[in-house]
């Protein structure tokens, strides 16, 4: 599988190093107001790489299955964190959310890692019981116990839109594990009133509906980001206005080199760019697919195919943010937005796909 490898590291290059550029384009003139140094988004951005990419070289040079007899202790780590960032004094309260602990110039978000657990944890459970997965009480309960407790701990942020990724890619794990439809069906229409209690009680999230139903009717409130990130876009036309000569990025598009910098791409770049970015993440998509389709490791077929999904359906959504086409949801671009804590995951997660495809090589 090695012609796979390399296309996999091709492409997560070619999309890092657009990362790169476009932070710097996007976050150059906020940075200048807001710091006095126009490199500074930049410069952490690099270090961030930095820091992914050690880590990512060190995922590779282990050997994968050690996971699996560590998903245990990885997943209670993970909640023993996503615990103590809902303490006062330990976790950082930005917006009304207590996502982060701050280390220096450094901020990690538990959450992130918290997803990579699951996918380790569900990945080790579905090899080990095969057998028993659509047995209710044995295949199906004690993977919805922990997968409750931990959407519970990331829904005290609060954040609804990472608990219901996590649990996407968790269910679509044991539906093609072989799990019984009644019971994932089951699940899915009890927790539906629920989350529509969680949106429609709470303002902020309602206000975000509202505004994707319609962004223009509030164009200047609740709509203003949306509308923003339409404008962005349909400026580029074909071949975009030039690299570096966005408009939009002179604080009028919101968080423009974190959630919506495909929408900078599309102003910049045009259709042209846009339509390399889509390209290149089916491409990825196409290729991790097809490695997890040849690993003959139960274990890591299910968590390659975890890795596959869970980058390709964050991309799937930062995009349909971008364009209107989904409610507004703080996902980055993997590999291309500002993001500290998640480009250092993805690219740890690419770390081990990598590793799963080597090992079958053996």
């Amino acid at each position: 599988m090695r012609e796979l490898r390399i296309s996999i590291v091709v492409i997560v290059t070619i999309l890092m190093c657009t990362g790169v550029t476009m932070v710097f384009s996007s976050s150059g003139i906020y940075a200048l107001q807001n710091t006095g140094q126009s490199a500074y988004y930049l410069k952490r951005h690099l270090f961030f790489l930095f820091v992914g990419l050690c880590l990512t070289i060190g995922v590779m040079a282990m050997d994968y299955k050690i996971l699996q007899k560590q998903a245990k202790p990885i997943l209670a780590f993970s909640v023993f964190l996503l615990v103590l960032v809902l303490i006062p004094g330990i976790g950082h309260e930005h917006n009304g959310a207590r996502r982060w602990f701050h280390l220096g110039m450094f901020s990690f978000q538990p959450s992130e890692l918290a997803k990579l657990a699951m996918l380790i944890y569900v990945s080790d459970f579905l090899s080990r019981k095969q057998k028993y997965i659509r047995d209710f009480f044995q295949g199906f309960v004690p993977v919805i116990l922990v997968l409750g407790a931990v959407c519970l701990l990331i829904l005290k942020q609060p954040d609804l839109g990472t608990s219901v990724f996590t649990a996407v890619i968790t269910l679509f794990l044991m539906f093609i594990a072989g799990a019984r439809p009644l019971h994932l069906g089951s699940l899915i229409f009890l927790a539906l009133p629920v989350v529509y209690l969680l949106i429609i009680r709470v303002p902020y999230r309602l206000a975000r509906i509202l505004a994707f139903l319609d962004p223009w009717q509030d164009s200047r409130g609740i709509g203003f980001q949306l509308s923003q990130s339409q404008i962005a876009l349909g400026s580029g036309g074909i071949l975009g206005i030039g690299l570096g000569h966005s408009m939009q990025k002179l604080f009028y598009l919101p968080a423009a080199h974190t959630d919506f910098v495909l929408s900078i791409i599309g102003e910049e770049l045009g259709l042209l760019g846009t339509s390399a970015m889509l390209i290149l993440f089916t491409l990825f998509i196409w290729q991790g697919a097809r490695i997890a389709k040849r690993t003959e490791d139960p274990f890591g077929y299910f968590l390659a195919t975890g890795i596959v999904m869970s980058i390709g359906l964050q991309a799937v959504i930062n995009i349909g943010v971008s364009i209107g086409a989904l409610p507004t949801k703080g996902l980055p671009l993997p590999f291309v937005s500002y993001g500290g804590t998640a480009l250092i995951f993805h690219m740890m997660a690419v770390g081990l796909l990598l590793n799963i495809s080597r090992r079958q090589d053996i």
